[in-house]
């Protein structure tokens, strides 16, 4: 004999509210297309660190714009070459983003941005900043 309908709804959604809670206590859920970040408030300035494994650092865009740091990354297709015949392909064009926003405002011209080993670290001084866009050359 089957058993209740509703209670085996109502443990698929605690199960499914589980799973969300774990992930959130874990780090937050992966949006695919996404770029996974740490941010860190230190008393000088935030360290935003996001991780881009096979992305050169001319694959990746910063800018800072009203309080908001946007990632912008675009892989493309240079690994690949004319008449490979693939027994699997399974990297291709990958196109990422993020937006980070930023609870205090910054000092816009001392941000500064490293790319090493697939790690993108901004360094972001606070102080205070002003509303224009700021793009950020990526050391």
């Amino acid at each position: 004999m089957r058993g209740n309908p509703f209670e085996e709804i109502e443990e698929m959604l605690d199960r499914v509210s589980r799973q969300v809670e774990e992930g959130m206590t874990g780090g937050g859920l992966q949006v695919p297309g996404s770029v996974p970040v740490n941010v860190v408030d230190t008393d000088e300035e935030y360290v935003v660190t996001a991780d881009l494994p096979g992305y050169e650092t001319d694959d990746i865009e910063l800018t800072l714009s009203e309080g908001t740091l946007r990632l912008d990354a675009d892989r493309g297709e240079d690994f690949t070459h004319e008449g490979d015949r693939y027994l699997r392909r399974e990297r291709t064009r990958t196109s990422v983003s993020r937006r980070i926003r930023l609870p205090e405002p910054v000092d816009e011209e001392s941000v500064t941005a490293g790319h090493e080993n697939g790690v993108l670290t901004v360094r972001l001084p606070k102080v205070g900043g002003d509303a224009e866009s700021k793009a950020i050359d990526i050391e």
